[in-house]
């Protein structure tokens, strides 16, 4: 089962970061088409916010279809954002791995790696566009 964390300091909203956690486990294949999301009043002790923040959240997987509640048993999922390159990744997150590693070993915190590592993504994407 999925376990949620917030980001206080990323300027994201809580239940948008909720969303995203999930289509992030949906895409990596770390939920499956029906798993159980965490109850909202889990949610809502894990993290210490409104019920309506996670309803927000659920509401907006529901819309998009990924997720459906089943009233006095929970929310689950209905579909997957894994595609078939999914084994492909395995290599890739190893290559990512040695880089971190070598980014923390050259003195960067997190926050520099994520700015090292967003700009270089929007570098990239704009030279293939």
């Amino acid at each position: 089962m999925i376990e949620f964390s917030l980001d206080t300091r990323s300027g994201v909203s809580p239940y948008l970061q909720v969303v995203h956690q999930v289509r992030r486990a949906l895409r990596l294949g770390l939920l499956s088409e029906g798993d159980q999301l965490p109850t909202v009043k889990d949610v809502v002790a894990s993290l210490a916010i409104n019920p309506n923040t996670v309803l927000k959240a659920y509401r907006e997987l529901e819309r998009d279809g990924l997720v459906a509640a089943r009233p006095g048993v929970g929310t689950f999922v209905t579909r997957t954002l894994a595609d078939s390159s999914l084994a492909a990744h395995e290599p890739l997150r190893r290559d990512l791995a040695r880089w971190l590693v070598k980014a923390r070993m050259a003195g960067l915190d997190e926050e520099s790696i994520e700015a090292l590592f967003v700009s270089t993504f929007r570098s990239v994407n704009e030279d293939i566009a």
